[in-house]
């Protein structure tokens, strides 16, 4: 590009070999020379007489030498990115002048952090991280990723200066280099190369983005090696859908990750079929071996400049991504240091309920406790009074269901947030271990896809917990509930419940510090938030998975209908018995039916409801992970990581072989049951025991609990 305006001259990618004839720094009225991406080698002239010089772009040659301090004076942009130059440290950075001054990649490659950190001597990372995220333009925001999961995006769109920008977080260890200038945008400042859309359907992420006249290279430092899944954030936002001026802009340009060129002539809205609609593009598979990633976007000079106003070029980029592609995500040394932090918090919380249990099983506690004042709620403990405040005396408007051992109440604290409050009898002895295994289980154990536990009361002959408060209420509520409370699940909904239920239970049995068998899984014990996402509650009847057993022997407890045959009959108690339980809840969720059985054909299961709109092949899927859930030998039924895996489609799900469930015994063995179960019902006297060795509790839920 070769342009040649009053007091600038640009001879920007035009090939040029050699070095930078003297007399171009003696030009007294010269106030740009833009000769970037270039082949200019040499040393610069140690002495610049050009007085009125504002603006030097030198960024993509083969540069040497020393940078003359002549040329960083206040007020000047200067860009020497990708250069060869040999610095002196903070000499040359400057920090104590108003200039911009890129400095990234302006000296030999042969110190990799260097050439990223040019301002910093000697450095050393203290932390490595496996993953980050930014929000390109924009500000601090959570944003829901592919798997529900909340991640925190940091922005940098308070950052200030756009031409020769060289832009560093210290704290989360990553930043960008900008290169260029709009010239023709009669703005001289470029304080800010930032853009943002007023109103729209996009979601926050989409809706601000980074730009640049030429390059912007993102780069990423203090990263484990390894391999990495690069995630890229697209809206054109500059451009409209309709037939008016401002449709006709195009913005072309090119990527390359790791200096490989990945994508040439990038045109977001083709990409994404039209204007300001968001377009996710990833990039698997990226080696890191220096501890450096560096993701560059590149404008090669096509597509509109002016259209439709003056400066719509150059690369555009919303949001960026960058996650390990085998180890888990601990964004590095901060977050590292925010989980050890809240793991000692949730450990305290864990240790002070539990205490607090033993002390009111003692009787320790009782009749002292009335007599204390209202505490913190931070604390994880609340007194009566606050809840009673909370659920308006526990007032029946405010009950939204019934547990196996008592109610479950709405509840509004003080700073506006809302809450579900479970009663349990202090009465009963099974209320009472209840509560104990609750408090002890779920308040050590946190994951996207189980309900949080708040905190408790603990107060006379009350026994309350205090749960984080689930919008859509139970997913059996959701399929079964009366017709005009019930939720339209769509199919993708379905999956991802059940998607989100597997990812709970595989947390459980294989992630989690304790090793946990929920023994309760089923429809009425995953919750629904307010948007869909599925958390398993109740773990009142959790048991600790003895790793080094081969089963529990233990006292059946659980809903028929959802437990394993090897448990129900012989109490034989193993992970895979949540298996089975799962594989129950799979089959309800695809027919809308409960406790279902597969037919021949997995099409004639999937509910009638949902009509044309299933995913035929996620349909076969889903049928068959359900009955590989439930096969009737537990060592032939998957771990929940594999369950995970399989409904994600990064493993197949292998052929399923039904067994009859008429000349099975054990099938036959739990049918009776069911059958008795069901008779005992119908006759009116439900809250009956029934004589077999199985106690059956009253429940107003599906099924029949077991205590």
């Amino acid at each position: 590009m070769l342009i040649r305006l009053t007091n600038s001259r640009v001879l920007r990618n035009c090939n040029i070999f050699g070095e930078i004839p003297a007399y171009i720094w003696s030009m007294k009225n010269l106030t740009m020379l833009d000769v970037s991406f270039n082949k200019l080698v040499g040393e610069l002239s140690s002495t610049i007489g050009a007085e009125r010089l504002k603006f030097v772009f030198l960024t993509g040659n083969l540069l040497s030498g020393n940078v003359p301090q002549s040329i960083l004076r206040d007020g000047n942009s200067v860009d020497l990115s990708y250069n060869n130059f040999t610095l002196k440290g903070p000499l040359d950075c400057q920090d104590n002048l108003n200039l911009n001054l890129n400095l990234y990649r302006s000296s030999s490659k042969e110190n990799n952090s260097m050439g990223i950190l040019p301002c910093l001597k000697n450095f050393k990372c203290s932390r490595y991280s496996k993953c980050m995220h930014v929000n390109c333009g924009g500000g601090d925001i959570t944003f829901k990723d592919e798997n529900n999961t909340k991640v925190l995006y940091e922005g940098d769109g308070a950052v200030e200066g756009g031409t020769a920008k060289y832009y560093r977080n210290d704290r989360s260890m990553w930043g960008f280099s900008s290169t260029g200038d709009f010239m023709d945008d009669y703005d001289l400042q470029n304080t800010r190369y930032s853009i943002s859309l007023a109103s729209s359907n996009l979601s926050e992420l989409y809706t601000t983005a980074r730009i640049s006249p030429i390059s912007l290279t993102y780069f990423f430092y203090c990263l484990e090696n390894g391999s990495y899944t690069i995630t890229l954030h697209f809206a054109e936002i500059k451009f409209t859908n309709d037939k008016g001026y401002s449709s006709l802009g195009r913005r072309i340009f090119d990527i390359y990750v790791q200096e490989i060129l990945v994508w040439k002539d990038f045109n977001i809205e083709d990409e994404a079929g039209m204007a300001q609609k968001k377009l996710v593009k990833q990039v698997p598979n990226v080696n890191v071996t220096s501890n450096v990633l560096e993701i560059r976007f590149y404008w090669a000079g096509k597509g509109t400049t002016r259209t439709p106003e003056r400066g719509d070029y150059g690369p555009l980029i919303s949001a960026i991504s960058v996650v390990s592609y085998l180890k888990p995500c601990t964004n590095g040394g901060n977050a590292r240091t925010i989980y050890i932090v809240a793991g000692v918090a949730v450990g305290a919380l864990c240790l002070t309920l539990f205490i607090l249990a033993i002390l009111w099983w003692k009787g320790l506690l009782r009749g002292k406790r009335g007599r204390q004042k209202g505490r913190d709620m931070q604390t994880g403990t609340f007194t009566l009074k606050q809840i009673k405040v909370a659920t308006d005396d526990f007032d029946p408007s405010n009950k939204i269901g019934e547990g196996g051992f008592g109610p479950v109440y709405k509840g509004h604290l003080p700073d506006g947030s809302l809450v579900a409050v479970k009663q349990l009898s202090s009465n009963s002895r099974q209320g009472n271990r209840e509560f104990l295994n609750e408090m002890g289980m779920i308040s050590c154990v946190q994951h996207p896809n189980l309900v949080k536990l708040h905190g408790c009361c603990i107060e006379g002959d009350q026994l309350l917990l205090v749960y984080e408060y689930m919008e859509n209420n139970s997913l059996a509520g959701a399929l079964f509930g009366r017709e005009n409370h019930r939720i339209k699940l769509d199919w993708p909904t379905r999956l991802n419940i059940c998607t989100g239920i597997a990812r709970g239970l595989a947390f459980l049995h294989e992630e989690s510090r304790l090793k946990i068998v929920h023994r309760d899984i089923k429809a009425t014990n995953v919750l629904l938030d307010g948007d869909l996402n599925p958390k398993i509650s109740d773990f009142g009847l959790a048991k600790l998975d003895e790793e080094e057993k081969t089963h529990i022997s233990t006292r059946v407890a659980g809903t028929i209908g959802y437990m394993a045959p090897e448990y129900a009959l012989w109490g034989r108690l193993t992970y895979k018995a949540d298996v089975y339980s799962f594989g129950v809840v799979v089959l309800e969720v695809v027919s809308g039916k409960k406790n279902s059985y597969a037919p021949s054909d997995s099409c004639e299961l999937v509910d009638e409801r949902l009509r044309y709109e299933v995913n035929g092949q996620e349909a076969e899927v889903m049928v068959k992970v359900g009955l590989l859930c439930t096969n009737a030998s537990p060592s032939l039924r998957p771990t929940m990581s594999e369950v995970v895996s399989m409904l994600e489609g990064r493993t197949p799900v292998p052929d399923v072989a039904v067994p009859e469930a008429s000349t099975h015994l054990m099938f036959k063995a739990m049918r009776d049951v069911h059958d008795r179960s069901q008779k005992q019902s119908l006759g009116g006297s439900q809250s009956q025991n029934v004589t077999t060795n199985i106690t059956f509790c009253s429940s107003s839920t599906p099924g029949h609990d077991l205590n």
